[in-house]
This record gives C-alpha cells, sequence and structure tokens, in this order.
C-alpha cells in the first residue's frame, strides 16, 4: 500500500468519528511492514478525559493485535478542519514510544498533505533513554 491509499484509507476511517461536542472529525490509518492496516477514529465524551484521539485508537488497535513499533511503516491522520490538524500532545507523546522516531506521519486535511515525523513533531521527547 502506497501513502495515498493509506490517506484515502484514514479519510474513510474518519467517517467514524463520534464528535458530537467538537465536530471535528479525526481518522488515522497505520500501516505495518507485512501490510496489514489499522484504522482508529475520534470518539468524544463528554467527560473530555475520556475521549479518544483517531490517531491513538489506530496505534492501539496495531498494538493489540500484536504489532510492536518496528512493524510499523507509516500512519495517516487526517482531519475535516480548515488547516492540517497535527496530533495533540498527548498523541505525540504516544507516537513518541510506539512508533520509530523516523517513521512518516502523513497529515492531510483533504487540501493540503504534510509529511513529518516524530522527532519534527516532538524535540526533547520524553523517552526510555531519559530513565
Amino acid at each position: 500500500m502506497n501513502h495515498d491509499e493509506l490517506l484515502k484509507l484514514a479519510f474513510k476511517a474518519m467517517d467514524n468519528a463520534y464528535a458530537p461536542y467538537s465536530h471535528y472529525h479525526v481518522g488515522a490509518a497505520v500501516l505495518t511492514k507485512d501490510g496489514k492496516t489499522f484504522i482508529g477514529a475520534n470518539v468524544e465524551n463528554a467527560s473530555y478525559g475520556a475521549t479518544n484521539c483517531g490517531e491513538r485508537s489506530a496505534i492501539f488497535s496495531a498494538y493489540s493485535h500484536g504489532y510492536r513499533r518496528d512493524d510499523i511503516t507509516a500512519i495517516a491522520i487526517v482531519t475535516n478542519g480548515h488547516r492540517i490538524g497535527a496530533p495533540c500532545g498527548i498523541c505525540r507523546q504516544v507516537l513518541s514510544e510506539l512508533i520509530d522516531e523516523n517513521c512518516p506521519i502523513l497529515l492531510s486535511n483533504g487540501k493540503e498533505t504534510m509529511t513529518k515525523t516524530v522527532a519534527e513533531l516532538l524535540p526533547m521527547r520524553f523517552t526510555q533513554e531519559d530513565f
């Protein structure tokens, strides 16, 4: 699967978002080195702390199926926003631990697309090497 196909899958996943409060929909798709994909969408809750972002949903799904950091080759994160949405702080920290620091992170709102890495999104991140 190429990156364009991964983005399309993430946009399809975004249709599953449950965002009655923010109306900000996020979809994500994770690609593994054996070609498997895992999708996620944001699921909001009236207790905002119980909300789960789309990218964490997708990454956690991959991990729940036995995949780990070295198995993940790319992640696409898409939004319905007016500009490209980057992962929130919690998601950046999760991504910094659960995917390789140089793994491509494709970001798109359907009009624009960019590719970043964890190292670019979260410089000076806290990792296992810190303790």
